[in-house]
């Protein structure tokens, strides 16, 4: 299950009030809906949101979810028998009719230990048609004791007859300087490394807090900035050649366009004198401002 590691205490989510304050309440109440699409970029949060929920519904504690109960424990520890997460192979890259069907297998079982079942789709935008469809059916007649949780970037990105059968919380960026003092404050994070990061993130703390914790995620931004400027100055057949290898694996694809969309925003700021707003840098590759 990726994301920000939830602990397990409390809602444990920084930011998004306003869908935190929401969900307690259906849990609270026993409103909750059959079906929730949590929306939003990669790393905004909707996995984290999704285990806080879990766990507050399996949650044998006071207040849910208590983080001290063995279900908090075992959903913080991504082994709670009654939360089901699904997403895309990653040979594949895509969820397929095969993960739907087990999943409908399962969801046909009454829960082990809690009250319900949360069944949780990730990246639910790369399901095939047929999954998609199959999946339908869970929709239109889930189980009384089945919570389902789909995330994916837009509600635009699946069928209409399956976001109209869920109730859509759309999760947004944080502004920069929203991240940046979450990650010193939290995760204690130097000040200047948690600018860049704040600005590099986008607004997605989730994504934030891995790039703070995993220094991999930086050698590879400097990886793929020397590719581009490498590739600016190449031949056309070397550029052709770089993009099909590139589109082998989608994730990287992704993450390399995600990053070259910011570098060519920051070399249009620059070039226009737009690269301060109130006389704050609106940079994203603020360490390279000398290379823009």
């Amino acid at each position: 299950m990726p994301g920000t590691p939830f602990t397990g205490m409390g809602w444990g989510i920084i930011g998004h009030d306003w869908a935190v304050r929401l969900l307690r309440r259906a849990v609270e109440e026993g409103s909750l809906s059959h079906a929730y699409l949590f929306t939003g970029p990669q790393g905004v949060g909707k996995g984290t949101l999704a285990r806080a929920l879990a766990s507050a519904l399996f949650c044998e504690g006071s207040p849910r979810p208590c983080g001290a109960c063995r279900a908090c424990r075992l959903v913080a520890a991504g082994r709670h028998p009654d939360l089901l997460w699904v997403e895309p192979a990653t040979e594949k890259g895509h969820l397929s009719i095969e993960q739907i069907r087990d999943l409908q297998r399962v969801l046909s079982l009454t829960p082990n230990l809690a009250r319900h079942r949360v069944a949780v789709l990730d990246r639910f935008e790369q399901a095939t048609l047929a999954a998609a469809n199959a999946f339908l059916k869970t929709l239109e007649e889930p189980p009384d004791y089945a919570v389902l949780v789909l995330l994916a970037p837009d509600a635009d990105s699946l069928l209409p007859t399956i976001v109209s059968r869920c109730q859509v919380i759309a999760l947004r960026p944080f502004p920069a300087r929203q991240v940046e003092e979450a990650l010193v404050t939290h995760w204690r994070v130097e000040r200047e490394q948690a600018r860049l990061i704040a600005r590099l993130s986008g607004g997605r703390l989730g994504w934030a807090v891995r790039v703070a914790t995993d220094p991999a995620v930086l050698q590879r931004r400097e990886q793929r900035l020397g590719e581009l400027l490498a590739l600016a100055a190449a031949p056309l057949t070397d550029r052709f050649r770089y993009a099909a290898e590139l589109a082998r694996d989608l994730e990287e694809a992704c993450e390399a366009l995600d990053l070259w969309m910011g570098w060519w925003r920051d070399v249009l700021l620059v070039s226009s004198g737009a690269d301060e707003k109130g006389g704050e840098p609106v940079l994203t590759n603020l360490d390279r401002r000398g290379q823009l």
